[in-house]
């Protein structure tokens, strides 16, 4: 890794060994009042939990846990198939309020040092654009980050993530069923299916989060499906 991707290191006792190899990475928002107590938490022995790295709203990169050891951050969470998403992936913390305490836009200096690191994450670990993920992907029915005012367009058009598709069609499937096994397909659990709909549409229609099956998400879908199906993104 660059070294100039990371302004300072405090390495968080909250890690253990990997069993798999990398493959995804998982955006977080911290959700807490303050950086500081952000900070605070990911490197507390007593609750548990940590990420790679925290990026503060003024765009300074912190690391807390090496790539190479697994770092608590996804919780009970899948991704196609991966149900040990700590060992799969690499957690990066983004400092935010959150729904809880105020939820607001991702700054610019935030979202400029994101950009560099998740690009030097994404090409060391060949990391397919798909497996760029929020936490509310991986964990439908428990998290609602990095949210609906996230920038996902933003990574698209630096190729670390994919974009939203154009869609030139009405709904695809002919019943809600048919589209839960697509959506259980494409990588998300549907065990709760509100909840899934809901985290899809946070990700891929990000104005209109209403968990209803409406013509527009199915195509979405739809789309995201072919195109991976047919080799046009990965």
């Amino acid at each position: 890794m660059d070294p100039e991707l990371v302004h300072r290191e405090i390495l968080s006792p909250n890690c253990n060994e990997r069993l798999l190899p990398i493959s995804m990475v998982v955006l977080h928002y911290t959700g807490m009042q303050t950086a500081g107590e952000a900070l605070e938490r990911l490197c507390d022995p007593a609750f548990e939990v940590s990420a790679h790295y925290l990026i503060d709203e003024d765009g300074t990169v912190t690391r807390l846990v090496p790539e190479a050891k697994r770092a608590w951050h996804a919780g009970r969470s899948s991704w196609r198939g991966v149900t040990d998403v700590n060992s799969a992936s690499v957690g990066i913390e983004l400092v935010n309020p959150g729904h809880e305490w105020g939820y607001r836009p991702f700054p610019p200096a935030q979202m400029e040092a994101l950009l560099p690191l998740l690009k030097d994450i994404v090409r060391r670990n060949r990391i397919a654009y798909a497996n760029v993920v929020g936490h509310s992907d991986i964990a439908p029915a428990r998290k609602d980050d990095p949210g609906e005012l996230f920038d996902w367009e933003l990574l698209a058009r630096h190729r670390m993530a994919l974009a939203r598709p154009a869609i030139t069609m009405a709904s695809p499937f002919p019943n809600d069923g048919s589209f839960f096994l697509a959506l259980e397909r494409y990588g998300y659990d549907i065990t709760d299916g509100p909840a899934a709909v809901r985290a899809f549409q946070r990700r891929w229609r990000q104005e209109n989060i209403d968990g209803v099956i409406d013509g527009e998400t199915s195509a979405i879908l739809f789309a995201l499906l072919l195109d991976r199906d047919e080799g046009r993104a990965r």
